[in-house]
């Protein structure tokens, strides 16, 4: 499953540049993630970047967006082809 913001974020900015996606934005009042984009960071890291650098630990898988390895997988591979 993709990852997601809660209203926890205190918008420190840290998040964003490690997305390697570029699935985390600025939204109206707190950071959000494209669960288009967000593969967990899956097939360019070990672990969520966001996750590791979140200050108040407000990222958190989204259930409204499951999705399994496999998946995620071809998202980072359909994301990188080109």
């Amino acid at each position: 499953m993709s990852l997601k913001i809660s209203d926890e974020c205190i918008n420190c900015d840290v998040c964003e540049p490690e997305c390697p996606n570029g699935a985390i934005s600025q939204g109206d009042e707190i950071y959000i993630i494209d669960p288009n984009l967000c593969t967990e960071c899956v097939g360019h890291f070990d672990t969520p970047q966001c996750i590791e650098v979140c200050p108040v630990d407000c990222i958190d898988k989204d259930p409204d967006h499951e999705e399994t390895e496999d998946v995620l997988q071809a998202k980072y591979e359909r994301l990188t082809a080109g």
